[in-house]
């Protein structure tokens, strides 16, 4: 009993770190003009505050969760919690937008340490399937929670408090973590024969941060096309260097071996079709209902936390029968489910918050159930000592899903409205609105076809018939 009640004290220690990294992603959205307004940032100061977090995250997330096999992930989450409380402080205090710029990438460091230690730890403590199914299930459903809860907490915040304290929440919950850490985690195993290759981190780092850079500059109308082909070459030259350096390596940074693994595989994918959703509905929904209904921030924010309130119920009730269902029913079954809920949501600017609000809900029912089980799938193809990396391999999975949403559907947006005689018009800006929930409606429907037949094979027990990589790396 004693056991039991330390491992789901650790699941609710980690999920507190998850649910800071999540809810700092998304907490600024509202509260970004007031903060600009406060320290004078130009717009281009405005966009690197925002920048700076995922930017960073993206680039170091898969070095991070590799040197957490290497050295252990305990010690991985302690030292992420410890710099992601300092980076708080400075943060909250900035003087000027520089020093918010600086201490938002040093969040973002503080995070990528901690992100992948957060599952990894779930999967070498939760040693019986169906609790640890269970308990990514919950982690995941938190992930959603934390990214719908930041706007509302950023709302919240400008209501009654200065910008500075959206900064300030994570101080003493990362306090309260560290005190739990050492109580209930388990001892760190480090893996001390692997190695952690610093040229490939740095590698995989110049092509995610390069892919990154390309994409979020085609969100703008008009991009700079030097910096998408800067970004892309960078792009291209890292991930060339890399993929041929983990071929040459006995103990690779990234086994690119797991990718022939086809339950692996449609956890990868349907990582990130879910956060595309997710984060295509949240960009056009909250910008459509401020700009046309006259909401208010932190009403916008409530509005798409009808996507969470969905998400809930299937996330935990997903983790809970898998070990029934197998993975196909739950994740192209999710994606599927989602689709109506898409369409429904579309209607909304016509059909009014009555038809928006359950599409939300459908929406979130069926990415719940496909979040749910995603880590699931990613983390129980693998063994135990390479936890680490296939959690960041969902990590950067989950994070270019939410990049290509909101450059890509920020510019599908823009350009709709741009057609308008007039951009401000409701007309123009529904017809943007709409366009992007069709997009989105597609590509879950794609992402259904894709993942179902990468499963086609893979029933309740099909881990024992298409075992994971053994514990020397598959090979």
């Amino acid at each position: 009993m004693e056991t039991s009640r330390r491992r789901w004290t650790l699941l609710v220690t980690v999920s507190a770190g998850l649910l800071l990294i999540t809810l700092d992603n998304s907490i600024l959205y509202t509260a970004l003009p007031t903060l600009t307004a406060d320290l004078g940032a130009t717009p281009g100061q405005a966009l690197w505050i925002i920048n700076a977090y995922p930017l960073v995250m993206a680039g170091l997330l898969l070095g991070s969760g590799t040197l957490g096999d290497r050295i252990g992930h305990r010690r991985m989450f302690t030292a992420g919690l410890v710099v992601f409380g300092v980076a708080s402080l400075l943060a909250a205090f900035a003087p000027g937008a520089g020093a918010l710029i600086a201490a938002r990438a040093l969040l973002a460091a503080g995070a990528a340490a901690m992100m992948p230690a957060t599952l990894a730890l779930i999967r070498v403590t939760f040693t019986d399937e169906r609790e640890r199914n269970l308990a990514i299930a919950v982690w995941g459903s938190l992930a959603v929670v934390g990214a719908a809860l930041g706007p509302i907490v950023g709302g919240v915040v400008l209501e009654f408090f200065w910008w500075g304290a959206a900064f300030l929440i994570n101080v003493p919950v990362a306090v309260a973590a560290l005190i739990a850490v050492p109580l209930v985690a388990p001892r760190d195993v480090p893996d001390a024969g692997a190695r952690w290759d610093v040229i490939s981190s740095g590698q995989a780092m110049l092509g995610l941060t390069g892919a990154v850079f390309a994409i979020k500059e085609l969100a703008h109308v008009p991009p700079s096309w030097p910096v998408v082909l800067a970004g892309t070459a960078a792009a291209v030259l890292g991930g060339t260097l890399f993929v041929r350096r983990q071929r040459r390596l006995a103990d690779p940074l990234l086994d690119l071996a797991i990718f022939r693994n086809p339950a692996f595989t449609s956890g990868v994918l349907a990582a990130a079709f879910a956060m595309f959703a997710l984060a295509g509905i949240q960009l056009v929904a909250t910008q459509r209902y401020q700009a046309i209904a006259g909401f208010t921030p932190l009403q916008s924010g409530l509005l798409v936390a009808a996507l969470a309130l969905g998400c809930l119920p299937t996330a935990l009730l997903g983790g809970a029968v898998l070990h029934r269902t197998g993975l196909r029913p739950l994740i192209a079954g999710g994606l599927a489910l989602a689709v109506p809920g898409v369409l429904l949501a579309a209607l909304g600017p016509a059909a009014g918050l009555g038809v928006l609000i359950p599409g939300l809900v459908l929406t979130g029912m069926g990415l719940g159930a496909v979040m749910a089980v995603a880590s699931s799938a990613i983390l129980g193809n693998v063994p135990a000592r390479r936890a680490g990396m296939a959690s960041s391999v969902e990590e950067v999975s989950y994070e270019f899903g939410s990049l290509v949403a909101v450059a890509l559907l920020g510019s599908l947006l823009d350009l709709v409205r741009s057609a308008g005689a007039d951009r401000t018009t409701a007309a123009a800006f529904d017809s943007g609105y709409v366009a992007v929930l069709l997009v989105v409606a597609a590509v879950l429907a794609g992402g259904a076809a894709v993942t179902g037949r990468l499963l086609r094979h893979h029933g309740p027990q099909a881990r024992r018939r298409t075992p994971a990589l053994t514990a020397e790396g598959g090979h």
